[in-house]
């Protein structure tokens, strides 16, 4: 055959396609190779970042490499969200994101930069908050759920209940709450949980639904947990009745995941997983997650991608009846 430049460059260009199978896998067995950004969409010192800092320099020292933590907090998450959705698909970038980034963020935004079914290659769900149901029992003459709705019925939207804020966990298991119950409550948005429950202390509102770690401190005098928003008796709290006694199917969680950017090899996401379950299942870091209230969570990819899309379709439909909207 006779050689022509086009030959000798079609020639190059098929030995390169042919070896790129080989570098990528050679790319991947040596992941990680340098340090790896995890970005956490809230700011320093929450649940959200005590999990990623203890479990990810654990996860670190399996892969011997610096997992390092980026605080990068607003917008109800999607700050950080977008600019792990933007980078690159090479698993030296990650995203702890949680309940609003995943699944309630998509309907209650009008506008948002990215898709959290296209944008990102789920790795695993993480960890879960169970959430109590508190009562100033000075302010609000109740000991059920049942008398909630007794006195919610009796004045309409005279019961106020506080959350962290609009669109937070909290306020969709309350709205979950009302919407089953059939009655009307007033929402106090507040700009994080320490205000929120400050006012409750005080008796500037009723009730709210709050993280257990959170509730636990406050378990005193007229503060009392009337209710869990798990489906089951919690373990931290037993003797206080799961909300479903009252309402069969009724579950809330505030709950969190890990991600990568949508593309990235499935080979890193499998390596990832599997750090993260021996991570997790070390007994002092286990102990020290479930004492901060978490409960530890370990997926598939598979199952933590179907988990988000089906909270998405729940709560798809308790936003838009409570006609909640954010910008």
């Amino acid at each position: 055959m006779l050689l022509t430049r086009r030959n000798i460059l079609a020639g190059i260009a098929a030995c390169a396609a042919s070896a790129l199978p080989f570098a990528n896998a050679f790319a991947q067995a040596d992941y990680p190779s340098r340090p790896v950004r995890v970005v956490v969409p809230y700011a320093a010192g929450g649940g959200t970042d005590f999990f990623a800092r203890l479990v990810f320099a654990e996860i670190g020292k399996q892969l011997g490499q610096q997992f390092v933590i980026e605080n990068k907090a607003g917008a109800g998450t999607n700050l950080g969200a977008e600019a792990v959705a933007k980078a690159e698909s090479d698993g030296y970038t990650l995203l702890l994101g949680d309940t609003a980034t995943y699944s309630t963020n998509r309907t209650l935004y009008s506008k948002l930069a990215f898709d959290p079914y296209k944008d990102f290659a789920p790795i695993t769900l993480s960890g879960r908050f169970a959430l109590v149901l508190l009562v100033n029992t000075d302010k609000l003459k109740a000991k059920s759920v049942q008398d909630i709705i007794a006195a919610a019925k009796q004045n309409p939207n005279a019961i106020n209940y506080g959350t962290p804020g609009l669109g937070s966990p909290f306020h969709l298991a309350t709205e979950l709450l009302a919407q089953n119950a059939g009655v009307k409550l007033t929402h106090v948005p507040y700009r994080g949980a320490a205000p929120a429950v400050q006012d409750l202390v005080a008796g500037n509102i009723n009730m709210m639904f709050i993280d257990f770690a959170t509730a636990r401190s406050q378990l005193s005098g007229p503060i009392q947990a009337v209710a869990v928003a798990s489906p089951k008796e919690f373990s931290g709290l037993p003797g206080v009745p799961p909300v479903a006694n009252d309402f069969p199917g009724f579950e809330a969680w505030a709950w969190q995941g890990i991600v990568a950017p949508a593309g990235t090899p499935p080979a890193i996401i499998a390596k990832l997983n599997e750090a993260y379950r021996r991570a997790v299942s070390q007994p002092e870091i286990r102990d020290k997650l479930t004492g901060a209230g978490i409960d530890v969570l370990q997926s598939t990819p598979e199952e933590m991608a179907a988990y988000m899309r089906s909270e998405g379709e729940k709560w798809d439909k308790v936003i838009k009846a409570a006609n909640i909207k954010l910008e």
